[in-house]
C-alpha cells in the first residue's frame, strides 16, 4: 500500500473533494462519497472545510510536449472537514446565538423560525458581537455541528 489517507475519530474527517473548495467554507456530502460547497439550505451539511483541495482533474494539465504542468500551488483532492468553532463568511447579519443555515458558496445565514425547516440547522452565531455583514464578505465565528 503506497499511502493512506487518515479519517480521524476525534478531529476532522477527510473526504475526496468534486470541485474546488477554499478553507473556511462550509461543505456538504454529495453523490459517490465525495464533498462539495455547500448550496443554500443544504440538509447534507458535513462541517467546514480546514484547508483548500482542487479535485484531481483540476489540479494538472498537459503542456504541448506532453509534460504535466501543475497549478502553483500543490493542493490534494483531499479536504479534512471538522465541526466545531470556525471563522466562516456571513451572508447576512447575524445576532450572538442566532441559529445559523447554509447560505449560497459554503457561507452561513441566519435560520429563520416558522418559516424554515428545522433539519437547516448547522450551528449558531458564536461571535460575542454579532456579525454585521458588509455585501457577504464579513467573517465571524461559528459553532458548526
Amino acid at each position: 500500500m503506497s499511502g493512506v489517507i487518515p479519517r480521524y475519530e476525534r478531529g476532522p474527517i477527510t473526504y475526496t473533494v468534486v470541485e474546488a473548495v477554499k478553507g473556511g467554507q462550509i461543505v456538504e456530502a454529495r453523490a459517490s462519497s465525495v464533498v462539495g460547497v455547500a448550496a443554500a439550505g443544504s440538509t447534507t451539511v458535513l462541517g467546514v472545510a480546514t484547508k483548500d483541495a482542487l479535485p484531481e482533474a483540476s489540479r494538472s494539465s498537459t503542456d504541448a510536449f506532453g509534460f504535466p504542468v501543475y497549478n502553483e500551488v500543490a493542493l490534494t483532492q483531499y479536504v479534512a472537514v471538522g465541526v466545531g468553532f470556525y471563522p466562516v463568511v456571513y451572508a447576512a447579519n447575524a445576532a450572538f446565538g442566532k441559529r445559523l443555515k447554509a447560505a449560497a458558496a459554503g457561507k452561513v445565514t441566519p435560520w429563520v423560525s416558522g418559516t424554515d425547516a428545522a433539519d437547516l440547522i448547522i450551528g449558531y452565531c458564536a461571535e460575542p458581537a454579532g456579525v454585521t455583514s458588509a455585501g457577504g464578505t464579513t467573517v465571524g465565528l461559528a459553532k458548526i455541528g
